[in-house]
C-alpha cells in the first residue's frame, strides 16, 4: 500500500509544485515507485514533468468528473515517475464536483484502484482551500506543508491547519500533518531564523530538518520540464531535494520498524 501525501498550502508562491515536482524525482532516485498527481487547473506540475498540458487527452479531471480508472489518465515521465496530468479542464471539475454525490471523496474513490503500484502518491494542490483541496486531503494520510519563514506565512499556517482538522472530523480520521518543509530558506536573514525557530517550538519533529534553499537552478528548471535533479544534479537545490526524500524515507523505515515490533508476538510471560 502507498503512502499518500498532499502538499498543501492556500498561499501561492510557497514551493508546492517545485517540491512536488523534485521530491517525485528524488524518490524515484532512492529507487520508490512514484505517481504524482497534478489538482491544480495551471497544471505547473505537468508542465514541469516535461509533459505538454495542451495536448492532453485525458487528465485528473477525467478522473474526478466521470471516475476514469486512473491507469488511463496516468503517464510515464522521462524522470521516471509516473504522473496524472492536469490542465485548465480541471477548473470545470471544481464546479462539477459540488453537485455530485460523495464530492469529497471521489480521488480516494480512484485511488484505491492504483494504490498498491506505487510507495508514494504526491498530490500537488491548487493555492486555494476548495474542493480540489479538499479532495486532496480525503485521500491523503498525511498532509506535506512548503512554507517560507515569514510572518504572513504563519497567519495563513493555522488557516490550513483547521482545514485539516475539519476535514479529519468530518471525513479523514486518519489524515495528520506529515510535515513542514521550510522553502527559499535563507539563513542569512534573521526573520528567517525567528520564524524558523517558532516552527520548532510548535511542530517539534515534524518539521523537516531539511531546508530548501533559493536556489536559481531550481528556479530554471521548469522552464526546461525538468526536476533540478535531471537539468543540474549538482546545484544547491537538487541536493536539497535529494536529501529530503532520504528524510522522508528514513521516517517512514523506522515508523514501519516500530508499527512491526509492536504488533509482533507478546512474551510468553505475558501471554499467559
Amino acid at each position: 500500500m502507498s503512502k499518500i501525501f498532499a502538499v498543501a498550502n492556500q498561499k501561492g508562491g510557497v514551493g508546492k509544485t517545485t517540491t512536488c515536482v523534485n521530491l517525485s524525482a528524488s524518490l524515484v532516485a532512492n529507487k520508490r515507485r512514484v505517481l504524482l498527481i497534478d489538482l491544480d487547473p495551471q497544471g505547473n506540475a505537468t508542465m514541469g514533468s516535461g509533459i505538454d498540458k495542451s495536448e492532453l487527452q485525458l487528465s485528473s479531471y477525467d478522473v474526478l468528473a466521470s471516475l476514469l480508472p486512473p491507469r488511463k489518465a496516468i503517464v510515464t515521465t522521462a524522470s521516471g515517475y509516473d504522473l496524472m496530468p492536469a490542465n485548465i479542464d480541471l477548473s470545470a471539475a471544481e464546479v462539477e464536483l459540488l453537485e455530485m454525490d460523495g464530492r469529497e471523496s471521489r480521488l480516494r474513490q480512484a485511488l484505491v484502484q492504483v494504490a498498491d503500484d506505487y510507495d508514494y502518491i504526491i498530490i500537488d494542490c491548487p493555492p486555494s482551500l476548495n474542493m480540489l483541496t479538499v479532495n486532496a486531503l480525503c485521500a491523503a494520510g498525511g498532509v506535506l506543508i512548503p512554507m517560507q519563514c515569514e510572518y504572513y506565512a504563519l497567519e495563513g499556517l493555522s488557516s490550513l491547519i483547521d482545514t485539516i482538522t475539519q476535514v479529519q472530523q468530518a471525513a479523514n480520521p486518519s489524515l495528520k500533518i506529515e510535515g513542514i518543509l521550510r522553502t527559499m530558506y535563507d539563513p542569512r536573514n534573521s526573520l528567517t531564523s525567528d520564524v524558523s525557530e517558532q516552527l520548532s517550538e510548535y511542530f517539534g519533529e515534524r518539521l523537516y530538518r531539511t531546508c530548501i534553499p533559493r536556489n536559481v537552478r531550481l528556479a530554471e528548471a521548469p522552464s526546461f520540464g525538468k526536476p533540478a535533479l535531471d537539468y543540474d544534479r549538482s546545484s544547491k537545490g537538487a541536493i536539497a531535494y535529494l536529501a529530503l526524500a532520504g528524510e522522508i524515507t528514513r521516517r517512514d523505515s523506522a515508523a514501519n520498524q516500530n508499527s512491526n515490533q509492536n504488533s509482533g508476538p507478546r512474551p510468553v510471560a505475558e501471554a499467559v
